[in-house]
């Protein structure tokens, strides 16, 4: 969503908005703070600061998917050393997490890639759904 500019892509804000107000996008409050932390544009910085309440806080229900997704070793890695040493913020397992326990998708923009802790990878070992923005757009009918 960096890369659409509202004033660029009217039309793609407006359906995301209202797919907000349905309540069929959600996301996990550690996306939140990750963003914030990180630095973001200016457009979207603002946009992320007035629907802070799609946000979740972890459910008991995400606390217990995420030590399942942390109980296979090789997913112990979608956290790296410096990142918990730092106590940076890190939404992927808390996003992953989210889909699970609220019968959703997950959108990204990472690729499978074998052997690799990442979302899809993830995703695809607990049989949850996943996809990239495309081709949520697509399954939305939003063409542009």
């Amino acid at each position: 969503m960096d890369h659409y500019f509202p004033d660029h892509f009217p039309s793609f804000w407006q359906d995301f908005e209202a797919s907000i107000q349905n309540g069929e996008i959600l996301s996990a409050r550690e996306v939140f703070n990750e963003l914030i932390k990180q630095g973001i544009r200016p457009h979207l910085l603002e946009w992320v600061k007035s629907n802070k309440n799609i946000f979740l806080m972890a459910s008991d229900d995400d606390g217990l998917f995420i030590s399942k997704i942390f109980a296979v070793p090789h997913f112990q890695l979608l956290v790296s050393e410096k990142e918990r040493l730092k106590g940076s913020p890190v939404a992927d397992p808390f996003v992953i997490a989210a889909a699970k326990t609220r019968d959703g998708s997950v959108v990204t923009e990472e690729k499978p890639k074998a052997n690799a802790p990442n979302i899809p990878n993830v995703c695809e070992h607990f049989k949850i759904a996943c996809c990239n923005l495309e081709a949520f757009m697509s399954s939305k009918g939003w063409a542009y």
